[in-house]
């Protein structure tokens, strides 16, 4: 892919759904945005918004080739490279997070923990060490991390998230139930799993009280 260009969020969000159809098919022969736009419940000029700020390989009439739409959009969101990440909060769900082997496939690669925990401090999780938390911020200077995952409690998350910004950290991807304060030029995503659990649940009830009519 020759060109990049700037995006918004929303289309950035959905970049990746594309990949993931495109991946589910077998890879030969092309494909318009249409048929993206309704295998995947979407409006097919976004789509096709969407495909052409990333890639300039689609065709009047014929299409996109599926297997260079493919790298195009990996080359965009730069799964083609490895990042690496530290992870704060080796609990259950930290622990779970080093241990996913899908992650590489997005091109992150989470290379060590760290907790507070004497018994957690010192083992290790895929082979990934758990260290005491006070290395963390002279582990990401030494080592070039940019990226830092948080799995603390909410109590914790913000002192978690400072010691990340004091290593250089410049993006937080935060699955702590708490705001985080960070400096400009320093990205967070959060994933409240409270947020998504409450909008489930509001749905079944509703459906519930539908049916009890």
């Amino acid at each position: 892919m020759e060109f990049i260009q700037q995006v918004s969020i929303n289309t950035l969000q959905r970049l990746p759904r594309y990949l993931n159809y495109l991946k589910s098919l077998d890879g030969e022969g092309n494909i318009s945005s249409t048929e993206i736009a309704k295998a995947l419940g979407l409006n097919d000029v976004q789509v096709r918004k969407d495909l052409s700020s990333v890639s300039s390989g689609g065709r009047p009439k014929v299409g996109y080739s599926v297997c260079g739409l493919i790298d195009d959009l990996k080359a965009f969101l730069g799964y083609n490279t490895t990042n690496y990440a530290v992870l704060v909060g080796a609990g259950n769900l930290g622990r779970a997070l080093m241990s996913y082997r899908g992650f590489g496939e997005y091109g992150l690669r989470i290379v060590a923990g760290f907790d507070l925990a004497p018994e957690i401090v010192g083992g290790e999780s895929d082979g990934k060490p758990i260290l005491s938390l006070d290395e963390l911020p002279d582990y990401c200077a030494e080592h070039g991390i940019r990226i830092g995952v948080i799995t603390t409690p909410a109590s914790a998350a913000q002192s978690a998230c400072d010691l990340l910004i004091r290593g250089g950290i410049k993006a937080i991807w935060n699955f702590a139930p708490a705001h985080i304060n960070v400096p400009n030029g320093v990205l967070v995503q959060n994933e409240n799993m409270a947020c998504s659990l409450a909008l489930l649940s509001k749905h079944l009830n509703e459906m519930l009280d539908e049916a009890n009519e």
